[in-house]
């Protein structure tokens, strides 16, 4: 039943239309080159967004990835990804967080996977140079298989975890780890990147992506990498 992805989506685009209207946006994009291995073994082009605000006890967030290649017989990679988040602080370091995610790989065991999710978060470590938080709680996921055409949906745990630390004036490490378990499947992805400033606004990151399903029909593959080189472009 495609009516949970589609509700999924919606509810992403409401996470960021409910900022306050006079609220300042941050934006972070990005666009390069990727090389996948797994279920699909291609040079690609590669592009994320994140526009990000805060105001108040909120912050808003809703992101876009996305990965294409193509060759003389056809598509070689196709995956896209909308995802967005919204927090309300009850302290200084704890929070209350809805999100929702959608994803659709050409090249994955699933045709697609929906989810939405709701919990508390925790600022473990937020100082000048090194911010370090966890999130996790319940949440809702519905996917349906590529060969089979079956669903599976269900109750999940989500859990997330991120880490940013800045090396130098101009080098930063990034990682960031999610992990939606449920009955059917459990979905895993971690990203790390390198992010070196080079003029203003304009930084080069380097970044490694493994992202694991442990359930997945005969003759697909349950980890995909994706190792990105690209140029960022942000605004404060």
């Amino acid at each position: 039943m495609r009516q949970a992805a589609r509700v999924s989506v919606a509810i992403v685009a409401l996470l960021a239309a409910s900022a306050a209207a006079r609220a300042d946006w941050t934006t972070k994009g990005e666009l390069g080159a990727s090389f996948a291995s797994g279920n699909s073994e291609t040079e690609a082009a590669h592009a994320t967004l994140e526009v990000k605000n805060a105001y108040d006890k909120w912050t808003h967030s809703l992101g876009f990835a996305g990965n294409y290649g193509a060759d003389g017989d056809g598509t070689t990679a196709q995956r896209w990804e909308l995802r967005g988040q919204s927090d309300y602080k009850f302290t200084e370091r704890a929070y209350w967080f809805g999100a929702a995610r959608y994803e659709d790989d050409r090249f994955s065991a699933y045709d697609y996977q929906a989810s939405l999710a709701t919990g508390l978060g925790y600022k473990i470590v937020d100082s000048e140079r090194t911010k370090l938080w966890v999130q996790g709680g319940p949440g809702y996921r519905y996917a349906e298989l590529r060969e089979t055409g079956e669903s599976e949906d269900g109750v999940i745990f989500r859990g997330d975890a991120g880490l940013e630390h800045q090396i130098t004036d101009t080098t930063k490490v990034v990682d960031r780890f999610l992990i939606e378990a449920g009955s059917d499947n459990t979905f895993l992805q971690n990203d790390l990147g390198l992010e070196v400033l080079v003029s203003g606004a304009l930084s080069l990151r380097v970044g490694y992506q493994v992202r694991h399903n442990t359930d997945v029909p005969p003759g697909i593959e349950k980890t995909d990498t994706l190792a990105t080189v690209g140029l960022i472009y942000e605004t404060k």
